[in-house]
C-alpha cells in the first residue's frame, strides 16, 4: 500500500507541475472591417547594409486581403496578394526594375500596445534587375523567402516595414555593391485603403 500510495503522489505532483508550466493561451485579435484592400508607399527603399548602396523607388503600392471578425489568431492576419514599384534607381541614378515574385505575403500579429500591432510580413522575395546588374532578394538562404519586421498603426493606417533578415542573392555584376549574401534592408509605409482597426485584448 505505501508503494502504490507513493506512486499516486507522484503522478499528482508531475500533473500539477504540467499544469503549472503550461504555456499561456494566445492572444486572438479583433479587425474591421477586413476585406480588399490597398496599401500606398511613398519613397521605398532597399539598402545593402555592407555597402551601403541603396535602391529607391519613388513609390510602391500593394493589394492585400485582411481577415475581418473577431477571435482571430493573428497568423496571416493580412495576406499580401501584389505589389508593385515605380521609378527605381539606385547607385549612380542607374534605373532598376523591381518586380515582387511568388508574391503571397503574410502579415502576422505578435503584439499589441497603444493601437499599435507588431509583427512580421512573411514570404517576401523579389527580383532586382538594371544596367550590368542582376540580384534576387529573398531569406537567411538564396533558397528560402524573407522577413521583414512590421507596426500597424490605427491612428494613421499605416503599416510599416523595416529590418528583418533580407539578404540578395544570385547577384551578377554590380560593381561589388551588391554581392550573393549580403544583408539588405527594405524600408517603406503603406496607407491602407480602407482603413482597418486591429485590437487584441
Amino acid at each position: 500500500m505505501r508503494k502504490r500510495s507513493a506512486i499516486c503522489l507522484a503522478a499528482t505532483a508531475a500533473s500539477l507541475v504540467v499544469g503549472l508550466e503550461a504555456p499561456a493561451l494566445a492572444a486572438t485579435w479583433t479587425v474591421t472591417p477586413g476585406g480588399a484592400v490597398t496599401g500606398t508607399a511613398g519613397t521605398t527603399t532597399l539598402k545593402d547594409t555592407r555597402s551601403g548602396a541603396t535602391l529607391t523607388c519613388a513609390s510602391s503600392t500593394t493589394a492585400a486581403t485582411v481577415q475581418g471578425g473577431s477571435g482571430l489568431s493573428g497568423t496571416a492576419i493580412a495576406t499580401v496578394t501584389s505589389a508593385s514599384f515605380t521609378k527605381c534607381s539606385g547607385p549612380l541614378g542607374l534605373k532598376f526594375d523591381v518586380a515582387a515574385t511568388d508574391v503571397a505575403y503574410q502579415l502576422n500579429a505578435v503584439s499589441h500596445s497603444a493601437g499599435v500591432t507588431t509583427g512580421t510580413l512573411d514570404n517576401i522575395s523579389a527580383t532586382l534587375s538594371g544596367p550590368f546588374c542582376t540580384a534576387s532578394v529573398g531569406g537567411a538562404t538564396a533558397s528560402s523567402p524573407g522577413s521583414v519586421n512590421g507596426t500597424y498603426d490605427n491612428a494613421t493606417h499605416t503599416l510599416s516595414v523595416t529590418g528583418g533578415n533580407l539578404h540578395v542573392w544570385n547577384v551578377s555584376g554590380c560593381f561589388g555593391l551588391l554581392r550573393s549574401g549580403d544583408p539588405v534592408s527594405y524600408t517603406a509605409g503603406y496607407v491602407l485603403s480602407p482603413a482597418q482597426t486591429i485590437t487584441s485584448p
